[in-house]
């Protein structure tokens, strides 16, 4: 299988190219900075470090072009003010649809989720103001997402904490797990088993260390 991967350099863009390569998968790593990732560790023959912005739709289509899925980890501001998550999503999207690239499994917030009312939990007003602008950002990836005719999974991660894989962590359709934390292996190791199982087609997801 060959993954796009954007926003690789980050801390779980890097666990993903790890978890990806360790299946086998050839691996594009998509970046404005992947001079980063090559080096001793990830020199291998199905690595590939492709530098681009992903806002530029030909250097967007060039990555995904004769890929199989795309894992997005796509990470910005906190205070929400560049838009990647929303607007690279939305580029990733209609860039998929172009050349006829169906699967992606991206990286959203615990605030996407659903609350009892049919809304979101960052709707609550005593959702942390803080967590609100990078939240209506993982908003707007995941209506995006929505929306499209892609086969997606949204994940929608609490607290991500450094750390290798343990696979202990939980995983709930449409509801969030119980534990606020998770670690960055083992959300990488979800995301990118999910590309194979598609257990979360066209469905949120919470997690958190099990």
């Amino acid at each position: 299988m060959i993954v796009t991967i954007f926003g690789a350099t980050g801390m779980v863009g890097k666990q993903l190219v790890t978890h990806s390569l360790a299946k086998g998968y050839h691996v594009r790593a998509f970046g404005r900075s992947v001079e980063g990732l090559i080096d001793a560790d990830l020199r291998h023959e199905n690595f590939e470090a492709i530098k681009g912005y992903v806002f530029d739709a030909t250097d967007v289509q060039h990555a995904i072009t004769g890929a199989h899925a795309v894992l997005s980890a796509l990470g910005g501001a906190f205070d929400g003010s560049d838009h990647t998550r929303s607007l690279g999503i939305k580029n990733i999207a209609t860039q998929m649809a172009t050349v006829g690239l169906t699967r992606i499994v991206a990286l959203g917030g615990y605030g996407v989720l659903p609350n009892n009312k049919g809304g979101y939990l960052l709707d609550a007003p005593d959702y942390p103001i803080n967590y609100l602008p990078v939240g209506l950002e993982h908003k707007a990836a995941y209506e995006c997402l929505k929306a499209s005719a892609l086969d997606w999974t949204f994940v929608c991660s609490p607290n991500i904490v450094d750390g290798d894989a343990d696979g202990q962590f939980e995983t709930q359709a449409e509801a969030a797990a119980q534990s606020m934390h998770i670690g960055a292996g083992n959300l990488a190791m979800f995301m990118v088993n999910e590309l194979s199982s598609n257990v979360y087609v066209k469905s949120r997801v919470g997690i958190g260390n099990g």
